[in-house]
C-alpha cells in the first residue's frame, strides 16, 4: 500500500514519465461541455438518417464503445426488434477483406453513417477500412451526400484524417491531446457511438465523475486498493491475473480492460500479463486450468448486482431431467451459485481471488467501473516502474509489415 500512495502521488502532480497524457485523471469533472452537446446532437442525427453506424477505429478506438454497447444494451443489441437507433457495426479493426465483404453484406440496401477514429489516421487497419466504407459511402450517396454521412474524430489540428476532413468537410470530434486511445472511452472517440445507441452519456459520466471525486478525496480509495494488492500478488510470483465475470455481457469489458493494462504495464520484461474469461461458459475450458494449473495466476471477479426478479426454472411432474431440485430458483440465483461455488473451488486449489463488488448494472455505474480501472491502471505502472501511458512496442509489428509491402 505504502508503495500504492506513492505511484498515486505521481499520477496526481504529473511527475512520472509521460504525464503529458493524463488529463483522463480529472476529465469528468472538466471535460468539454459543448463538445459532448455537439456529440448528443450528431448521434441523433445518425439515428435520424441511418439504420446502421459504421465505427472504424481499433484498440482504445473501438473496445470501449464496444464494451459499454454489450454492456448496457446486449451483445444482441443490433437488430433488434422495434428499436429506434441504428445498428452499431464495427470496422478497421483487422485486416481481413473477407470480414469487410461480410460487414458490406451485413449492412445490405440499409442506408449507413460511417464514424472514422484514429488520431493520426495513418494506422494501418482503420485507415484501409476507411478508405474502403468512404468509396462505398460515395458510391451510393454521391460525394455530398456521404459528406454528410461521415463523422470523423481524430486530432484537434494535424494529422491526415483532420487534413482530409477539412478538405471534404466531415464533420469532425475532438481526441484530447492529453488523453492517448486506451484511456479515451469517455471522450468523443467513446461517446459518439455510445450515444448513437441510445445511451445515456450524462450518467456514463456522471458516474465516472463519482469515482473521480471518490479517487481524489481519499488517499486510500478502491482503486489504489486493488493497485496495491494486484502488485502485492505479482511481487510473490503471481505473474498473469484473470478477469472473471459470470456476467455474459461483460466480454468485451474484458476486451477493453484487456489492452488498458497489457499495453499500459508490458514494458522493461515487466508487467502482469492479463487474461479474461467468461463464467460459467470457460469454467469447462479455461477453468480446468484454474483450478490445477500452474499456481502463477490471481483471478479478479467483477460482479454487478443481480436484478429483481428473473426467469425462473418451473416445475416438472416428471423430473425426467432430474432439475425439480431447481423448481422455483431463478436462472441467477443459479448462476450466484456458480459463482459462489467457482470462487471457493478456485481459493481452495490455491489461487488468490480479488472481488470487486459494482453495484447495480446501469450506466452510472459503469461510468465509474471504467473510471476505476483506469486509475488503478495509472497507478500500478507507476509502481512497475514503467511508463503506462506509452506503447513503443506496438510499432516493431508495423515496421516489419510495412519493410514487406513496400512502403515508401
Amino acid at each position: 500500500l505504502p508503495q500504492a500512495l506513492a505511484a498515486q502521488k505521481t499520477l496526481r502532480e504529473k511527475t512520472g514519465p509521460g504525464s503529458e497524457f493524463t488529463d483522463w485523471v480529472t476529465l469528468p469533472g472538466d471535460y468539454d461541455k459543448d463538445e459532448i452537446r455537439r456529440v448528443k446532437e450528431a448521434a441523433a442525427r445518425i439515428a435520424g438518417r441511418s439504420e446502421v453506424l459504421v465505427v472504424i477505429g481499433i484498440g482504445g478506438s473501438y473496445l470501449g464503445s464496444r464494451a459499454v454497447i454489450d454492456f448496457l444494451l446486449s451483445p444482441y443489441y443490433n437488430g433488434t426488434p422495434g428499436k429506434t437507433t441504428p445498428d452499431i457495426l464495427f470496422a478497421g479493426n483487422n485486416l481481413s477483406g473477407d470480414a469487410l465483404q461480410k460487414l458490406t453484406e451485413r449492412i445490405g440496401e440499409r442506408d449507413f453513417s460511417v464514424n472514422i477514429i484514429s488520431k493520426s489516421g495513418g494506422t494501418t487497419e482503420p485507415a484501409v477500412a476507411f478508405r474502403y466504407f468512404r468509396a462505398l459511402a460515395e458510391k451510393r450517396y454521391g460525394k455530398d451526400g456521404a459528406r454528410q454521412r461521415i463523422v470523423a474524430t481524430t486530432d484537434k489540428a494535424r494529422g491526415i484524417l483532420k487534413t482530409l476532413s477539412n478538405a471534404e468537410g466531415y464533420e469532425t470530434f475532438v481526441i484530447p491531446d492529453g488523453v492517448g486511445g486506451r484511456y479515451s472511452v469517455l471522450t468523443p472517440v467513446g461517446l459518439l457511438p455510445i450515444a448513437a445507441a441510445g445511451i445515456d452519456i450524462d450518467a456514463l459520466l456522471r458516474g465516472a465523475a463519482a469515482m473521480m471525486d471518490s479517487c481524489a478525496n481519499a488517499p486510500d480509495n478502491a482503486a489504489v486498493r486493488y493497485a496495491a494488492a494486484r502488485n502485492a500478488l505479482y511481487q510473490s510470483g503471481k505473474k498473469t491475473e484473470v478477469l472473471a465475470s459470470f456476467d455474459p455481457d461483460f466480454v468485451y469489458m474484458g476486451e477493453w480492460w484487456k489492452q488498458l493494462y497489457g499495453e499500459s504495464e508490458g514494458k522493461e520484461l515487466k508487467g502482469i500479463f492479463p487474461a479474461a474469461v467468461s463464467y460459467t461458459a470457460d469454467l469447462h475450458s479455461m477453468g480446468q486450468y484454474m483450478q490445477q494449473g500452474e499456481r502463477t495466476l490471481f483471478e479478479t471477479f467483477v460482479r454487478t448486482d443481480m436484478p429483481a426478479g428473473g426467469l425462473a426454472v418451473e416445475n416438472d411432474t416428471a423430473n425426467a431431467d432430474g432439475l425439480n431440485f431447481l423448481a422455483g430458483k431463478t436462472v441467477d440465483e443459479i448462476n450466484d451459485a456458480a459463482y459462489q461455488g467457482t470462487k471457493k473451488a478456485h481459493t481452495d486449489g490455491g489461487v488468490p481471488c480479488l472481488v470487486i463488488e459494482a453495484g447495480p448494472k446501469n450506466a452510472g455505474t459503469l461510468g465509474q467501473l471504467i473510471y476505476f480501472f483506469e486509475y488503478a491502471c495509472g497507478v500500478s505502472g507507476y509502481m512497475l516502474g514503467v511508463n503506462p501511458f506509452d506503447q513503443p512496442g506496438v510499432e516493431a509489428y508495423k515496421k516489419n509489415m510495412f519493410t514487406l509491402l513496400g512502403k515508401p
